[in-house]
């Protein structure tokens, strides 16, 4: 159970999760994560992730924004290290890293920056955070 681990957070179940359906289903379809432990997952990280949106910005490229969401590009590892914060199994760490990563395909495909984010994703690995601010840079641009 989530709340069982260290660094979970009981109130999980209430996060918005910033990634769009397409690329929950095909993280559903192609990890080693049972499907009904997925959404609950994304949640979790969701709820550690979202108080270190600052951090992110300070610390990493932002390849996409919109009002829900921003998407870094993070050095390769980073789920790893995130799921080991966590408490999480590797097959939990790929998970997120591929569902990220799926994200941001999506989101290149739909900005016409596909081609970009697949080559930024040969060396590095996605990272979506979602918030609630009114954004005035929602753009794609970083």
């Amino acid at each position: 159970m989530a709340s069982d681990r260290p660094g979970a957070r009981g109130d999980a179940a209430d996060v918005e999760i910033p990634l769009d359906g397409p690329a929950i289903m095909y993280t559903g379809a192609t990890a080693s994560v049972a499907p009904e432990r997925l959404a609950p997952l994304l949640r979790e990280v969701q709820a550690h992730l979202g108080p270190r949106l600052d951090r992110y910005r300070r610390s990493y490229e932002r390849a996409f924004a919109d009002d829900g969401r921003d998407v870094f590009l993070v050095p390769a590892g980073h789920w790893a290290d995130v799921a080991a914060e966590l408490g999480l199994p590797d097959r939990e760490a790929d998970a997120l890293r591929r569902a990220h990563g799926q994200q941001l395909r999506r989101l290149g495909r739909s900005a016409g920056r596909r081609e970009e984010f697949e080559t930024a994703l040969e060396i590095r690995e996605a990272v979506a955070i979602g918030h609630s601010e009114s954004r005035s840079d929602s753009s794609t641009d970083p």
